[in-house]
């Protein structure tokens, strides 16, 4: 670990990059959302934005969790309390506050409970895709929430935060409803598995989602596979799944996982753990149809003890992380990013100079790169191709800070063109050439 180190933006090419704002959350008090330039520099903040997920609306109108109506301060139990679309100007143009009823430190309130994700019906994700804009006004809007409980058909154990996927329509009405511990034998979990899970579900892991979006337009629809409906939903579970929802049926009609052992195909893949931001690239981007997801690493799975797992909870290991591209229909490999196509040798523990066990993400942009968050590094880059980086930033808000040591945190960064913020001059990009890391020195003070 590194104590020293320099934030801001460390890198940045601008004839290779597709250049715009950068958004991201950041969990320090009074800073809230913030929304960067290429060069680093923060156009704005929004200090009452303090959940997971912060989405930009064209005419830099800002949707996004808050705390404070039921729960004082963020609390990964409790989620969001209000899904909130303000403009520029702060203006509350849309909230949503009802989804459970919670009782916290005596006091009962409904809230949101929103978490993880949120998605506005006229893009299937909730980054920037040329020619399908979100609706700022009148659309749907699918989101991850929470309900606390028991499901002894599923673990012994009480799940304060078992996840749930809501669609709320524009009137506050929660049209359509999916959770994960009420569809649990959709999964097709071994024996083994069932029983580790129901021993000890490991903090809901075992039905806990860390993302869901539409499946949107795509060409595998258009040619006949109904699995690949516009709007179904796409999800992933927190151990070693990524699975599609039909919406009309809410049937499981896709996955990949939770068992890698038996097809070919799934076996050359690799088991994916702990995964987020599971999403089909959406129509009008490269790799349009293919699965991008944020493979974690860490720990995940359930099924027969091993020595890393003597219990058969999380018994997949891997310590590094992988950005994968995947073919939803052959389930082959097309483009990955690891720190070994990123330069590091694969010997040793070099793959683990990239790894970010929780949170994180990945953005297909126009220009075909990819816009990555290393959550927990607090580093947003952008990649080409051929695993080039060519915008590198590093969050300099800190989550905590003690003795010294400097933590960075950084949930999910999304890249938006300038002119979705009209009320910006676009900024001047001057290139960032960092210096060779054996000239990087801080001098000393002199007496």
């Amino acid at each position: 670990m590194y104590t020293v180190f320099p934030t801001g933006t460390t890198i940045y090419k601008p004839e290779k990059c597709f250049n715009g704002y950068t958004l991201y959350p950041s969990k320090t008090v009074g800073v809230g959302a913030v929304l960067v330039d290429m060069n680093g520099n923060a156009v704005r903040t929004w200090p009452q934005f303090d959940s997971f997920m912060i989405n930009l609306l064209p005419g830099g109108t800002i949707l996004g969790g808050q705390t404070g109506r039921v729960t004082k301060v963020y609390n990964h139990n409790h989620g969001a309390d209000d899904v909130v679309q303000e403009d520029w100007d702060g203006n509350v143009e849309w909230k949503f506050g009802k989804a459970d009823e919670l009782n916290v430190d005596g006091a009962s309130g409904w809230s949101a409970r929103q978490n993880h994700d949120i998605v506005r019906e006229g893009c299937p994700v909730g980054y920037y895709v040329p020619g399908m804009e979100p609706k700022a006004e009148g659309g749907r809007t699918l989101m991850l929430s929470y309900r606390s409980g028991h499901w002894p058909d599923v673990t012994r154990d009480y799940l304060p935060r078992a996840t749930r996927m809501i669609e709320v329509t524009w009137d506050g009405n929660i049209d359509w409803d999916w959770m994960p511990a009420e569809n649990f034998e959709q999964f097709g979990h071994s024996e083994a598995a069932k029983n580790a899970i129901m021993r000890h579900c490991r903090n809901q892991h075992a039905v806990f989602q860390n993302t869901c979006s539409y499946v949107g337009p795509n060409k595998w629809f258009d040619g006949g596979d109904a699995r690949f409906d516009p709007e179904n939903i796409i999800s992933d579970d927190r151990g070693t799944m990524l699975y599609i929802i039909s919406k009309q049926t809410g049937e499981i009609v896709w996955k990949v996982g939770p068992d890698y052992s038996m097809d070919p195909a799934l076996k050359k893949l690799g088991c994916i753990i702990g995964p987020h931001h599971a999403h089909i690239i959406p129509k009008g981007l490269p790799g349009e149809g293919n699965v991008l997801v944020f493979d974690n690493g860490g720990a995940g799975g359930y099924g027969d003890p091993n020595p890393g797992a003597p219990d058969g909870t999380w018994n997949a290991l891997r310590d590094c992380s992988r950005v994968l591209e995947i073919d939803p229909v052959t389930l082959e490999l097309v483009w990955e990013f690891t720190a070994q196509t990123a330069g590091y040798p694969s010997e040793g523990n070099d793959l683990s100079k990239f790894y970010s066990r929780y949170k994180s993400a990945a953005q297909r942009l126009p220009n075909g790169n990819t816009l990555i968050t290393e959550s927990h590094c607090g580093r947003i880059f952008e990649v080409t191709r051929d695993c080039e980086i060519v915008w590198e930033y590093i969050s300099p808000h800190n989550l905590a800070e003690r003795e010294g040591l400097f933590f960075a945190d950084v949930f999910r960064g999304y890249r938006y063109p300038y002119d979705w913020v009209p009320q910006l001059d676009p900024p001047k990009e001057r290139a960032v050439i960092p210096p060779a890391n054996g000239q990087f020195r801080i001098e000393p003070v002199s007496d």
